[in-house]
């Protein structure tokens, strides 16, 4: 999708739910639509911020879950007590499972085409209708056990809340 296929469609939605597609919404979209990786709330303020400096804090967080609703984004929770988030793309796998190294925090996603089936399937024995899934593994670094280094893990890393933020490899 082009930015301004995303622009209207963004602004079809804020229009169905009453809202104005104001500049600082604007540029959260973009800031949030240019990133390759996952990122957190604080780190799109910063690059919303690049963009356009009288983005505030707020608006971050209430537009995060407005484009996630509008399937722009998707939101990723690790378990950690924060949340990532990651655009979705035209021509990526909708159903992804995620893989989170412990060690190195990042976010692997991998393409799970079968979680699709297996939603329906097991939804449909027990009569009910999947509304969303997903797959989450939380994993430990081999090369961090068998050689003591993780060659992903940040070198300045002593608490989950420094890393920079979880990074996408396939």
């Amino acid at each position: 999708m082009s930015k301004t296929q995303d622009h209207e469609k963004f602004r079809s939605f804020l229009a169905r739910k009453g809202l104005r597609a104001t500049n600082q919404r604007l540029a959260i979209l973009d800031a949030a639509l240019a990133q390759p990786d996952h990122f957190t709330a604080e780190q799109l303020l910063g690059y919303a911020r690049s963009i356009d400096d009288s983005v505030a804090r707020a608006t971050v967080y209430r537009t995060l879950p407005i484009m996630t609703e509008s399937a722009l984004l998707r939101e990723v929770d690790i378990g950690a007590g924060e949340k990532f988030y990651r655009a979705n793309r035209a021509g990526q796998d909708s159903q992804v499972a995620q893989v989170v190294c412990l060690d190195c925090d990042r976010i692997f996603e991998i393409g799970a085409p079968f979680m699709s089936w297996y939603g329906n399937s097991v939804s449909s024995k027990l009569g009910l209708t999947p509304v969303s899934q997903r797959l989450q593994v939380s994993a430990r670094c081999d090369a961090l056990r068998d050689a003591g280094a993780c060659p992903r893990r940040p070198a300045s890393r002593s608490t989950h809340a420094q890393v920079k933020g979880p990074q996408r490899r396939v």
